[in-house]
């Protein structure tokens, strides 16, 4: 006699909600100021392994077009061949390799390494994050909120344009701050 068992589903697709996300950064001006902007495209997906979360899945894609320091001419400079090229290179992609920490319930802490590309070159990143909640939202979606940070040098995708200025130092900071308010919504 065989008996059947019903499977619960131990992973969980949500979607990153792109009207509630920011994907923003800060990088140093002169060597005493900080020019902040942010990419306003932004689509991915998390698959949560209910059972193992060291196991989920993170994949982001950014149109590097939609970058926006709030000045039209920094826009179109870091748009150009100096920087993202992005007629060459349309999308920054982000894929986890591995996540530890378990981000189960508001306050939880976690950590994400993946590869983080630009201008086809890849480089491993960690990134620390802060589980900021989960609810339902008026329309019965379950969503989630995350806090994601880091610190990349950008030189390590070949963003290597600079200017040396005249009292020393350089124009543009290598270092680059990265601060993402993340929604998703469960599928």
């Amino acid at each position: 006699m065989t008996t059947a068992t019903a499977t619960i589903p131990t992973t969980s697709t949500w979607q990153i909600d792109p009207t509630h996300t920011g994907v923003e950064f800060a990088v140093k001006h002169m060597m005493f100021s900080t020019v902040r902007g942010r990419f306003k495209d932004v689509k991915g997906t998390i698959e949560r392994d209910e059972a193992n979360p060291g196991s989920s899945t993170v994949t982001v894609e950014i149109a590097a077009t939609s970058i926006d320091t709030g000045v039209a001419d920094r826009d179109g400079h870091l748009r150009g061949a100096d920087f993202f090229d992005v007629e060459t290179y349309p999308l920054l992609t982000f894929r986890s390799k591995s996540i530890s920490g378990a981000a189960l319930k508001e306050g939880d802490r976690f950590q994400v390494t993946g590869d983080l590309t630009i201008r086809d070159k890849t480089a491993e990143v960690t990134l620390e994050g802060e589980l900021e909640g989960i609810g339902k939202d008026p329309w019965g979606n379950t969503r989630a909120g995350l806090r994601v940070t880091g610190k990349i040098d950008r030189r390590d995708w070949g963003l290597q344009w600079n200017q040396a200025l005249e009292t020393g130092g350089i124009l543009v900071g290598n270092d680059v701050k990265i601060e993402i308010q993340l929604q998703a919504v469960k599928a």
